[in-house]
């Protein structure tokens, strides 16, 4: 929740870099809801993708303050972040509920970012893997088999606090991950990026993302201006 129109100059200030520096990754804006189609209008173009934070599972009806995922396409998004830990968190979403919004999304024409984490009770209990990989079979439906999507490993413990996992801890998680969606989809859960997400930073980024079966990463507080994104996207 965060973002007014001014903030569309930070989008164009990323997008004018993108054009003189084309990045090897791709790169995606997930503005709130308010800024989508005037944020397409900006990026058009310009190669850098749009996504949305949320949708609901029904395409429409009595839902007042919430959107569709049809609504988002309508609004210039292509994607769409599902499952973050804040709507677990602040909303009590459970992994059905998530998965029910991914195949919305999908009958939509959106590729979902499905995320997963655990709380730092969870890690220090020794229940970091099991809850996470819990999340990751509950969390994406069979609906997407043979379809473009990704899995964020966002630690809520990370998230905004400076903190961040040990090389070796997000190397244990995203190879668990890797695992897990691989033996339910072979091939197809071989191709599907696992992004991190958890205090990603300019100083930090080109040592998460060369952690193996890291492949990208889902940038929260770093993301409000160009002069801290751009760095991460240097780095990818």
């Amino acid at each position: 929740m965060n973002g007014l129109g001014a903030a569309l100059d930070e989008a164009r200030a990323i997008a004018a870099a993108a054009d003189e520096h084309p990045p090897s990754a791709r790169v995606a804006l997930c503005p709130p809801a308010t800024l989508i189609t005037r944020m397409a209008e900006v990026l058009a173009g310009t190669g850098i993708e749009l996504g949305g934070q949320d949708c609901r599972p029904e395409p429409e009806g009595a839902f007042t303050g919430c959107i569709a995922a049809e609504m988002l396409v309508d609004a210039g998004a292509r994607l769409v972040i599902l499952g973050h830990s804040e709507r677990r968190g602040y909303y009590g979403e459970t992994d059905a509920e998530v998965a029910a919004k991914v195949v919305a999304a999908l009958r939509a024409g959106l590729e979902p970012i499905v995320c997963v984490g655990e709380s730092l009770a969870e890690r220090e209990a020794g229940q970091a893997l099991p809850r996470v990989l819990a999340q990751v079979g509950a969390s994406l439906p069979d609906a997407l088999r043979g379809r473009a999507f990704s899995i964020a490993y966002e630690p809520v413990w990370a998230i905004g606090s400076g903190q961040t996992p040990t090389i070796a801890q997000i190397e244990e998680m995203h190879g668990a991950i890797r695992q897990a969606i691989w033996r339910r989809w072979g091939e197809a859960g071989g191709r599907a990026p696992i992004l991190y997400g958890g205090s990603v930073k300019g100083a930090n980024a080109a040592e998460i993302l060369a952690i193996a079966e890291v492949g990208g990463a889902l940038v929260g507080g770093a993301s409000l201006t160009a002069a801290q994104f751009l760095p991460i996207v240097a780095a990818a």
